[in-house]
């Protein structure tokens, strides 16, 4: 199977939030949806690859923050291609439920108050619902590659590791100051929220030691497998952020200590 090409779909400038698309010989894997009314992007972005809407084979989303989910019941009518999402963010998807939020910089509560984490999106029922440490086999999609449960910045975090050596890992990681930014791109940190950083460190340095190379995310990146573990094992050290609900930034979990984390 041909190494596939991987496409970095702008959303918001500077980095700041992206989607991605994978383009193989027989078809094309998009990982992500941006927020809602990113559709007109992504199509954009097609086109600039000789691609249309019907050459998506398959939309992978990582997990149910609305920056990675907005656009995905769109794109699911525009692609006709099924959606593979993990079951742990079912709730989140058919919004069942309002998502918590566990900030892990002190900036967190106010990125909350700005109300984009907030922004709704239509609900939607994954057509491939993986469950607990499950992978799923991209090779029919035309992409020599899995798509993996790795839980920790959501219970339902999903990345997709590819034969090529590289990662898409949602906001497993981010790079670049305040969600990508123009300076220290190359330089790991942990995104806005993050549920359970052991269990994040985990599944990176596991990543890393299964020989991924190149790693992508949906705020700043890439990076290497280099900086990925560094900054996998300096998250051992940290507890999980201070969990808010949606009512107005409330405080849901009061237990939990905030922690920001600058290496």
């Amino acid at each position: 199977m041909n190494k596939p090409s991987i496409a970095a779909i702008p959303i918001l400038p500077f980095g700041m939030v992206h989607c991605h698309l994978i383009v193989g010989a027989r078809g094309c894997v998009l990982v992500d949806t941006g927020t809602p009314g990113s559709e007109e992007k992504i199509g954009r972005a097609l086109m600039e690859h000789g691609r249309g809407f019907r050459d998506v084979t398959l939309i992978v989303v990582t997990h149910a923050h609305t920056d990675h989910a907005g656009s995905a019941a769109r794109l699911r009518e525009l692609t006709g291609a099924p959606i593979l999402a993990h079951a742990g963010d079912l709730d989140y998807y058919e919004r069942r439920k309002e998502m918590t939020y566990c900030v892990a910089h002190w900036w967190g509560p106010l990125f909350l108050r700005s109300g984009l984490p907030r922004e709704p999106y239509l609900p939607f029922t994954p057509d491939i619902l993986l469950q607990d440490d499950a992978s799923f086999d991209l090779s029919p999609y035309g992409i020599d590659g899995v798509a993996r449960h790795t839980p920790g910045h959501t219970a339902g975090s999903v990345s997709v590791e590819l034969g090529s050596g590289d990662a898409l890992v949602g906001d497993l990681v981010a790079s670049g100051v305040f969600l990508g930014g123009l300076v220290r791109k190359g330089h790991a940190m942990r995104p806005p929220f993050e549920d359970d950083p052991q269990a994040v460190s985990g599944e990176l340095i596991g990543m890393v030691d299964a020989g991924m190379q190149r790693f992508h995310m949906g705020h700043g990146g890439p990076l290497n497998a280099a900086e990925v573990r560094r900054h996998a094992l300096s998250l051992r050290k940290q507890k999980p952020g201070r969990k808010y609900g949606m009512e107005a930034g409330v405080c849901t979990c009061a237990s939990h200590k905030l922690t920001e984390v600058v290496d």
